[in-house]
């Protein structure tokens, strides 16, 4: 009502229903046409270059040259450790996730909220940053064997977990924890908890209650969320990259080691695709899961109740003890060691991530990594939200028969890993007039591919949340399409699209699996800083790369709790 002003001077230009529709309709037409355009040269043209140097290496059709995928058992183990390394950490995630998810859908105790937030923060971490926190706590300089050789005068670390199959599935727990807490918690406060008492009262045990009530009724949301950490850990990069080491290897680490160290783009290429194969199945079985899911069994809804008697607190109190060491001592250990010198406790550590020395990266201050970082990130930011927006505004005024097409074709850069996306702009974009292989412009439109979807489903629910018949009596009173969202709109959506911006800008801080392919040696990132710092011998490496991961940590973060804040979830989705 606020905005009907603005349009006293267009009082006179009145428009039919049918000429305001048609204006509007073309309008969305040209605007759902950006983020169309982006994808078809951004996404689909780098995917279908991946299929063919994979089919047609030198322009014919040559698939005896993928043989090498079946003739070596080394391409069939690496696809076994990836799918099964998947699981294992599907199963740990589960296993520690459910009694989290049980106790915050039933109880209600001091510094829930706040717990429930720091539990998101490892999972919107960078990859690269997860593994330096699991270096800082488990390494063989971290915090636990340091403590260890001190207590017992040891002159060697007695915990080898680095390059082990353990420390990658702890950081897999880590990472993906909270989206088991998320799902299952959030739909477990849905369901009607007259259901469970109504079979108490027929003589039911509570593991029977349980067992034959409550838990085919959780089905759709643990699977949904067991799928879903599959996938992450199936995908997983830069976990595995630093704390595997060279004895392990996804196929993501098996794609980037045929690209970079060993040039084998065909073999890259093959690699790729069976990952696209194997991960648009999986986003298409969930995506099929979170359609069918119920919202909810009843009106009803569950209250969360305060601890009765000592058996309750001693559960609430040892889940609360259980994610404060499992979301908080990695991260603790992160910061500790960034503070570690040969004195004491110093800023030592960050005060040389601003000095230039001639031993730094590629002759590159750890500083200028930083800024180039937060320069990536700023155009990441504009990118990605222009063409977010323009798919968002799409989604929410199209036609329902089309919506169903475009909406999960906005969605397919999630189902692909950066890994593979980056292999694809260095074999896509290397020729006019799509020659920007040299371009500083190249790693903010990776970045933005990444971030885009994020983007859209920030904004989307929002948006479609505008009553329609503002802007239909906008349109009518004689305001353009571009002044109706201007007034009407973008003053609604504001606050989402700051959150929106913020998201963006904190994923390209972070983004290392389609960066590393695509940044020059000259202009990294900070997370290949992180990188080529853990890759080097001596304490001072070690220290400035703690620190730049607890930069990027903070940075993070803060861009996490806005996102909390300024976004209000559904309950019983991620």
């Amino acid at each position: 009502m606020a905005v009907v002003p603005h349009w006293r001077p267009l009082a006179r230009i009145h428009r039919t229903p049918t000429e305001a529709s048609v204006i509007r309709l073309r309008a969305v037409h040209i605007i759902i046409s950006v983020p169309v355009f982006f994808l078809a040269v951004l996404y689909f043209y780098p995917l279908l270059s991946i299929f063919g140097l994979s089919f047609f290496p030198d322009g014919t059709f040559d698939p005896a040259r993928l043989s090498g995928l079946v003739a070596s058992d080394y391409y069939l183990r690496t696809l076994w450790f990836t799918t099964w390394q998947a699981a294992a950490s599907t199963a740990l995630t589960m296993l520690a996730g459910i009694p989290a998810a049980y106790v915050f859908s039933h109880y209600a105790f001091p510094g829930k909220r706040l717990l429930r937030t720091v539990t998101g923060i490892p999972f919107v971490l960078p990859t690269i940053v997860v593994a330096a926190a699991f270096s800082a706590l488990l390494g063989p300089s971290g915090l636990v064997n340091g403590a260890l050789m001190r207590v017992f005068s040891l002159n060697a670390p007695p915990v080898h977990l680095e390059n082990t199959i353990w420390i990658i599935l702890l950081a897999h727990v880590f990472y993906n924890f909270t989206v088991v807490l998320r799902i299952v918690g959030g739909f477990w406060e849905t369901l009607d908890p007259a259901l469970e008492d109504a079979a108490r009262m027929l003589g039911a045990s509570p593991l029977r209650a349980f067992r034959t009530v409550t838990l085919p009724l959780l089905m759709p949301a643990l699977t949904a969320a067991g799928v879903l950490v599959f996938i992450f850990c199936f995908c997983s990069f830069g976990v595995i990259l630093v704390l595997g080491g060279p004895h392990f290897a996804t196929l993501e680490v098996a794609i980037y080691r045929q690209a970079v160290h060993v040039f084998n783009l065909p073999m890259a290429a093959a690699l790729s695709l069976i990952q696209i194969l194997f991960t648009f199945a999986l986003m298409w079985v969930y995506t099929r899961l979170q359609r069918r899911a119920p919202r909810s069994t009843s009106a009803a809804r569950r209250t969360p109740r305060t601890c009765a008697g000592s058996r309750q607190r001693v559960l609430v109190g040892c889940v609360c003890g259980g994610i404060a060491l499992l979301s908080g001592l990695p991260l603790a250990a992160l910061v500790l060691q960034s503070l570690r010198s040969a004195r004491g406790l110093s800023f030592d550590a960050y005060t040389r991530l601003f000095t230039a020395t001639s031993d730094s990266i590629f002759f590159v201050p750890p500083g200028q990594a930083i800024a180039t970082s937060v320069g990536y990130g700023l155009a990441t930011l504009g990118i990605a939200l222009v063409v977010g927006l323009c798919a968002a505004h799409g989604l929410s005024r199209d036609s329902r028969r089309l919506n169903a097409v475009l909406d999960p074709l906005f969605m397919l850069p999630l189902s692909t890993s950066a890994v593979t996306l980056g292999f694809g702009f260095i074999i896509a974009l290397d020729e006019p007039p799509l020659d920007l292989r040299s371009s500083l412009l190249l790693v903010p439109l990776a970045h933005s591919l990444v971030a885009f979807p994020f983007v859209v489903r920030t904004v989307l629910p929002v948006m479609r949340s505008i009553p329609n018949n503002l802007r239909e009596s906008a349109a009518l009173l004689g305001a353009s399409p571009w002044r109706v969202w201007r007034c009407i709109d973008l003053p609604i959506i504001s606050r989402t699209v700051a959150a929106a911006a913020v998201f963006a800008f904190t994923i390209s801080l972070g983004e290392f699996g389609a960066t590393v392919f695509v940044a020059r040696p000259q202009t990294p990132t900070m997370p290949l800083a992180i990188y080529r710092f853990l890759g080097q011998p001596g304490a001072v490496n070690y220290t400035q790369a703690m620190a730049m991961s607890s930069l990027l940590m903070l940075v993070t973060a803060i861009g996490f709790l806005i996102l909390e804040k300024c976004t209000p979830r559904d309950r019983g989705e991620f």
